[in-house]
């Protein structure tokens, strides 16, 4: 028997005797399907992204896009919260950057990436970060001659073993150890 509550349309009349302890000759019959709860969409991919890059297929190629005029490359020197960083551009300027709406929580940028800036005709010390290069995309760029020679282009490469401290240890004098 349907609650007195129900609108009439959802309520009707019952085929068989009547109910005791309600007045009305009436049952709930739903006119819809109950809601089933959301599912997550299918993604195009199975896995994670980091599984992908470890078995050497790379998730999608870009192509590589140059600066144009009221740009420039950069290097990410820290991060300072809010959406900001603090940038050397290579014009020998550093700048204060700030990431777009749309890189924002798709595209993390660290400290020491190379990144596109657009530079601000109103504001000489500010910059908006356009785009940023993955480590691939910056050894291209020094390839080209983009970038300049002195730029740190991270993704581990042989300048990395030039900067090693190596410390050797002579074995000339033996030490008694049952003297000690």
């Amino acid at each position: 028997c349907a609650p007195r509550w129900w609108p009439l349309s959802e309520r009707r009349p019952t085929v068989g005797p009547p109910t005791q302890g309600h007045h009305t000759n009436t049952t709930f019959v739903p006119h819809r399907p109950p809601l089933q709860p959301p599912t997550m969409p299918k993604g195009k991919s199975k896995g994670n992204k980091a599984k992908a890059r470890r078995k050497g297929g790379e998730l999608e190629r870009r192509e590589l896009v140059f600066k144009e005029d009221g740009q420039e490359y950069a290097q990410v020197l820290r991060m300072l919260g809010n959406g900001r960083l603090e940038a050397y551009c290579y014009d020998g300027v550093k700048r204060l950057c700030h990431i777009r709406g749309q890189m924002r929580k798709k595209v993390w940028v660290n400290n020491s990436d190379i990144i596109l800036v657009g530079l601000r005709d109103f504001q000489d010390a500010k910059a908006d970060v356009i785009l940023k290069y993955s480590a691939d995309e910056a050894r291209l760029l020094k390839a080209y001659g983009e970038l300049p020679d002195s730029a740190n282009v991270g993704g581990g490469g042989d300048d990395d073993a030039d900067d090693l401290d190596i410390v050797e240890f002579k074995d000339d004098d033996e030490v008694d150890l049952e003297a000690l």
